[in-house]
């Protein structure tokens, strides 16, 4: 049995998404035994990027709005800087993140996707990495930003880019397989979600 047998895991993502943000963890992921599940806007496919080169394309298994986030074990964000900040102005996706935390479900995110943790109102008091520039928005928002490779705090495993990814996927399949951390968003970021 491997360490994720049984778990099902959203990945939310669409167009500008950071390409080896998406692709590294989904295969460690269902390497480690998830089955994973690609969420998006209204869309049948989401254009990856290199930085700012089109990549490839990913078919997508189904939309934010209709999903139903007490059926997922976990959720990833990738980053890309376009993809959170899309998905940051649509109200289903804020709240398909927002749900999952409310259901005590952890969440792994990386590079710019701390945009959404921000906008789900889950960061406040709790400490989190980020591309460096989320900084500010961070520390506005009530975080506590730090400049390591991944970190994870109460249910929510963070880094900064795709250097980060071999530490960013070993952490987030621990937190998601119920080892280190508390193994779920705790009951003092849900209490801060209507105080962001």
């Amino acid at each position: 049995m491997t360490a994720l047998s049984g778990k099902r895991i959203a990945f939310l993502a669409t167009d500008g998404v950071e390409q080896v943000e998406l692709t590294e963890p989904w295969g460690a992921m269902r390497d480690a035994g998830a089955e994973v599940v690609l969420l998006s806007l209204d869309q049948t496919q989401v254009q990856g990027f290199d930085h700012l080169t089109p990549a490839d394309t990913f078919p997508v298994d189904g939309e934010v709005a209709d999903a139903d986030a007490g059926s997922f074990d976990a959720l990833v964000l990738p980053g890309g800087v376009a993809n959170p900040d899309t998905l940051r102005m649509d109200q289903d996706a804020v709240a398909f993140v927002r749900t999952i935390a409310e259901h005590r479900k952890p969440i792994a995110a990386i590079c710019h996707a701390p945009w959404m943790l921000i906008e789900s109102g889950l960061v406040r008091g709790r400490t989190v990495t980020a591309w460096p520039s989320l900084r500010t928005d961070l520390a506005n928002a009530g975080a506590i930003w730090v400049d390591k490779e991944v970190v994870t705090d109460r249910g929510i495993v963070t880094s900064r880019k795709p250097a980060d990814l071999p530490a960013f996927n070993r952490a987030a399949i621990r937190l998601f397989a119920g080892g280190g951390d508390d193994g779920q968003v705790s009951r003092g970021a849900i209490g801060a979600l209507d105080q962001t």
